[in-house]
């Protein structure tokens, strides 16, 4: 029987669905800067458009990890004036990078966000 809140199970290798290029883009941002607000453009974008039950979850997660992590490079940035902010940038550089790596594994394999809502992982 077909679950419904899962999709079709990927049958080849690397699957290249919206999920997974908005956790690329996000982990290319560490490298060229601008990709986490073009993964967080598209998100808006594509969330708002018909897409199966199990995307909708890492939309919204997407848009979290996006949000909250800007507010924490935000802080760290303010914070490196009393040379504390440099453990807070890289403590939300991991938090981010984890947060889209997990995205990225579950799109993978078709399956929706256990939490969304959370800011842990």
């Amino acid at each position: 029987m077909t679950d419904p809140y899962r999709g079709p199970q990927s049958s080849s290798g690397f699957e290249l669905n919206q999920p997974t290029i908005i956790s690329l883009l996000y982990l290319a941002s560490f490298i060229t800067g601008i990709t986490g607000i073009v993964g967080v453009v598209l998100a808006y974008v594509w969330g708002g458009q018909p897409k199966a039950n199990w995307e909708t979850s890492h939309y919204a997660y997407h848009i979290r990890t996006f949000w909250f992590g800007l507010i924490g490079f935000v802080v760290g940035a303010i914070l490196s004036l009393i040379l504390i902010g440099f453990l807070v940038m890289l403590a939300t550089g991991v938090w981010v990078a984890v947060r889209s790596v997990m995205s990225l594994l579950n799109a993978q394999k078709r399956l929706p966000m256990p939490n969304p809502q959370t800011l842990l992982f």
